[in-house]
């Protein structure tokens, strides 16, 4: 079976030893920026289930990476909003809150230094008197008396 020499070692399967192949990264064949990799590696650590399948880690990856892309687009925009370059945990509050959908899914979830969504109960609201909103309306021109127009 040999011809001539030794096999080389740790060839890792391929005959004559030829050029090795650069390792690429589950997340890159995926096409994500999470990693897909550690992903399972916590999810085996995590005793989770006896098994995890190889496409596990890489739909986990791709949700997570959606949520926090997400949650990072809507935050930059409250940023935007308040004049802001920088994130802060307020605008992750705002972003969260804000969406209908972000807010069901974090609703019992506390953001440190994130404080409270601006509401005021119109209750608390002062009360507009009757006499103050006549005044401020306009008066409409069919009712204006004009001066009569001298011939």
């Amino acid at each position: 079976m040999e011809t001539g020499g030794k096999m080389k070692k740790g060839a890792g399967g391929r005959k004559g030893g030829g050029p090795k192949k650069k390792p690429v990264s589950r997340s890159v064949k995926a096409g994500l920026q999470f990693p897909v990799g550690r992903i399972g590696r916590y999810l085996k650590k995590g005793r989770y289930s006896e098994r995890v399948g190889t496409g596990a880690p890489v739909y986990m990856a791709a949700v997570l990476e959606y949520l926090a892309a997400e949650v990072l687009e809507l935050a930059g925009n409250a940023a935007r909003d308040n004049k802001k370059n920088r994130i802060i945990p307020r605008h992750v509050l705002l972003a969260v809150r804000n969406d209908e959908e972000l807010g069901k899914l974090l609703a019992g979830v506390t953001i440190a230094h994130g404080g409270v969504l601006p509401n005021i109960n119109p209750v608390l609201l002062p009360k507009k008197s009757e006499k103050a909103a006549s005044e401020k309306m306009p008066k409409s021109p069919s009712k204006v008396t004009k001066s009569p127009k001298k011939a």
